[in-house]
């Protein structure tokens, strides 16, 4: 019964007026820049998080939400449609989606990424719904030592889960950790890594990492890339499956669903893990395994069904311990940070409205994408015929508007700039962002929980062993380190990221 009436209370803070208003934006949002290739929700909601200030909380995070889970959508249109993945969970999509619409299959593929993601999300958020209490009550167990044994889990996860090298995804999670550290000491009030420059020494500001890592450095990519404009617009006649498509992709989309709801909450996971993983496995079990490539419906099915869910689960770990298990959560961190809300089991207790109202606008939103993306196929590829070079000059214009905004200062814009640099430069070494973003945002909440257990424990380093929780989570981070050397998990792990 607890459980229904804080839906109730969800669904009635979800449904006013102002709310439904800003879940469709995020959602149009979602599935426009889902659409656009090179943009994705990571600098979409870099790009935004200046805009939220205004907000009241409860709008922004709706809004932010829906571009997330919407860019999961719209990511499958052009994937299915162009051989473009408009977000990198969509890149598995494309494999088969796209060679169903050269058979003329179009419409039946992105029925089947829009049924599966509807169903998934939905699924997803009732999985949030029923474990939020549960994890939020553990949480309130958590002390100093714990949240901190927990984030040294969380950040090995993202380096075991993070694509590519191993090496490089360790460094970025230090670099990040140290960029973190930029400012001034909270205890000793003696600024540190500024290098004597007066702006550093209130620390590097978020977005200006988010936006310049994601944002400038994205578009930068972009550029240097070639345009393809191929479609198959035209060949969008019957989206109805039929009874035997249906056969097919139903258990592909309850298989997805599962994988996706349990990826989501790991440290590191997300859409893009779900995704690969899920079309691993339907390549793996399936019946009609000799059609992957060439056009299978499970190819469809599976991935897009588990990157909606992981977007969804995601938000677990974020709202029920405080702990981004990936970088737009890390992003979602800064937005509740901005509006001086502290993510963790005290949202519950303390803004009700808040936490369970995000929970009921995902099925709102779920509903309005499934509106939005079957009847407006034509409109969202079409938008592809603008080129990209007279789009970005206004997206940069608008992202140094919106750093400027944050503390009235130039010198953001420089400091953007100079990540945006580095971001490209990271991305031609091969070395992913996400796991920087990481180490940037729990870098100082990390010392901070580590400072408190150490003046709790009276500098006793023991703690962090002799408590039952904390030793446990340590105890799981280490086996985590363990299993991932080991040469099969390994060989394992670098296929689940390989780009056929």
């Amino acid at each position: 019964m607890e459980l229904i009436d804080n839906l109730a209370l969800g669904f009635s803070t979800a449904l006013t007026y102002q709310n439904l208003l800003y879940c469709l934006i995020g959602c149009i949002l979602g599935t426009l820049i889902g659409v656009l290739p090179g943009l994705g929700p990571i600098a979409t909601i870099a790009m935004l998080l200046p805009a939220t200030y205004s907000l009241p909380p409860i709008a922004a995070l709706i809004m932010l939400a829906g571009i997330y889970y919407g860019a999961q959508y719209g990511g499958s249109t052009t994937a299915i449609l162009v051989n473009i993945p408009g977000e990198s969970s969509s890149v598995v999509t494309a494999i088969d989606g796209y060679q169903m619409a050269r058979r003329g299959r179009a419409g039946v593929a992105l029925f089947t990424a829009g049924f599966g993601s509807f169903f998934a999300g939905c699924v997803a958020t009732l999985v949030l719904a029923a474990f939020a209490v549960p994890l939020s009550e553990l949480a309130f167990k958590f002390g100093p030592a714990e949240y901190f044994s927990l984030m040294v889990l969380g950040l090995i996860g993202a380096v075991v889960l993070a694509s590519g090298s191993l090496i490089k995804a360790i460094a970025m999670i230090v670099l990040g950790l140290l960029l973190g550290l930029v400012g001034t000491d909270v205890n000793s009030g003696t600024a540190r890594y500024s290098f004597d420059i007066p702006q550093m020494t209130d620390g590097i500001g978020f977005v200006a990492v988010a936006m310049g890592m994601f944002g400038f450095a994205e578009i930068m990519n972009n550029l240097a890339q070639k345009e393809n404009r191929e479609t198959f617009l035209d060949k969008v006649t019957n989206l109805w499956p039929s009874k035997a498509d249906f056969k097919r992709m139903m258990p592909s989309i309850l298989r997805g669903t599962a994988i996706g709801s349990i990826l989501g909450v790991l440290p590191g996971g997300g859409a893009p893990l779900a995704a690969f993983s899920a079309y691993s496995l339907e390549k793996k079990t399936s019946k009609h395994s000799e059609e992957f490539g060439k056009g299978a419906i499970e190819g469809v099915a599976g991935p897009e069904s588990a990157n909606n869910a992981a977007s969804q689960t995601s938000f677990i770990p974020l709202l029920t311990l405080g702990i981004p298990p990936n970088a737009v959560m890390a992003l979602m961190v800064g937005a509740m940070t901005i509006h001086n809300i502290q993510p963790g089991p005290q949202v519950m207790s303390s803004n009700p409205a808040l936490f369970w109202g995000l929970i009921a606008s995902m099925w709102i939103g779920n509903l309005m994408l499934i509106i939005l993306n079957l009847p407006l196929i034509g409109v969202w590829v079409k938008l592809l015929t603008i080129p990209y070079k007279h789009l970005y000059p206004a997206i940069l214009v608008f992202c140094c508007i919106g750093v400027y905004t944050v503390n009235n200062t130039t010198f953001d814009i420089y400091l953007t700039a100079a990540f945006g640099l580095i971001g490209y430069l990271f991305a031609k070494l091969r070395c992913e962002a996400a796991p920087l973003l990481l180490g940037f945002v729990l870098g100082p909440m990390m010392e901070e929980y580590f400072r408190r257990a150490m003046l709790l424990a009276r500098g006793d380093y023991t703690v962090f062993f002799t408590r039952p929780l904390s030793l446990g989570l340590l105890i799981a981070a280490a086996l985590l380190v363990i299993v991932v050397m080991l040469p099969a998990v390994k060989k394992t792990r670098e296929e689940a990221f390989v780009e056929e």
